[in-house]
């Protein structure tokens, strides 16, 4: 029997890249995602190609009735889950200084990005532990992506900096909470990845990356990240609960 994940925003961008290791790695997959399902037939049936059953669960984790809906889809189809990947998350509609950005901007971000990650990860949570008590051999684990702007700061978009350090704590907290369950709890903080979120700001990156931001010369791809997520989700890494797994070329490690 597969293990199941469920994966937001995973219908393009590093959620896709995600979505493409896992399948390889032999999960069954759930596919959140805001777009229509006639929209995202042709990634479903890509994903579905590499031999996985794909369930697609549309909906904005900022809304909890659409929460509470992707999840009881998953039992639904499935019937369990054991690993939810935390990829959903939006950028700012404006890039705007501190001093100037809007509170509707803020608040917008937050909820989608900390406060709707949060509360699926706790619908998410109780229901690992209900089937960690129905079977103790039940394997389960919590992956949120973050991002370096989670420590890196960016006065442009303050809003989205403070939804991923929101989410490294959660990380933290939910680890310790789950961890006497086995249930381990994992942070994934990218670095610069050519995506449609990245892709206004091409030739500002370009020029930081050949100007030697990162140390390894060139953009993050979703596939350095789905390797990655894949690695810790198929159980590589089993006593390394609440840790963070950079994927960012170096552009982080402090250098002279």
């Amino acid at each position: 029997m597969k293990p199941i994940a469920l994966i937001t925003g995973g219908s393009r961008g590093i959620g896709l890249g995600i979505a493409e290791h896992l399948a390889r790695a032999g999960f069954d997959l759930a596919i959140n995602g805001l777009r229509p399902e006639t929209a995202v037939a042709d990634v479903l049936n890509t994903l579905r190609a590499l031999g996985t059953d794909v369930l697609y669960c549309p909906g904005s984790i900022a809304d909890a009735a659409a929460r509470t809906a992707i999840l009881d889809k998953v039992k639904a189809h499935f019937g369990r889950l054991n690993v939810l990947v935390n990829n959903a998350g939006i950028a700012p509609p404006v890039r705007a200084d501190i001093l100037e950005a809007t509170e509707e901007s803020f608040d917008q971000v937050l909820n989608t990005n900390l406060k709707g990650t949060y509360f699926l990860t706790q619908a998410a949570a109780n229901w690992l532990l209900q089937q960690k008590t129905e079977d103790a051999d039940f394997q389960g684990t919590i992956i949120t992506i973050s991002s370096v702007s989670a420590t890196v700061a960016s006065v442009n978009r303050g809003e989205y900096c403070v939804a991923k350090a929101g989410l490294s704590m959660a990380t933290q907290l939910f680890a310790v909470r789950l961890g006497a369950a086995g249930i381990p709890v994992y942070e994934v903080r990218p670095g610069i990845i050519k995506t449609d979120m990245t892709a206004a700001v091409t030739a500002k990156y370009d020029a930081l990356i050949a100007d030697g931001l990162t140390l390894q010369p060139r953009w993050g791809l979703p596939d350095d990240v789905g390797r990655a997520v894949a690695a810790i989700a198929s159980g590589s890494f089993p006593y390394s609960t609440g840790q963070v797994f950079m994927i960012d070329g170096g552009l982080t490690l402090a250098k002279l």
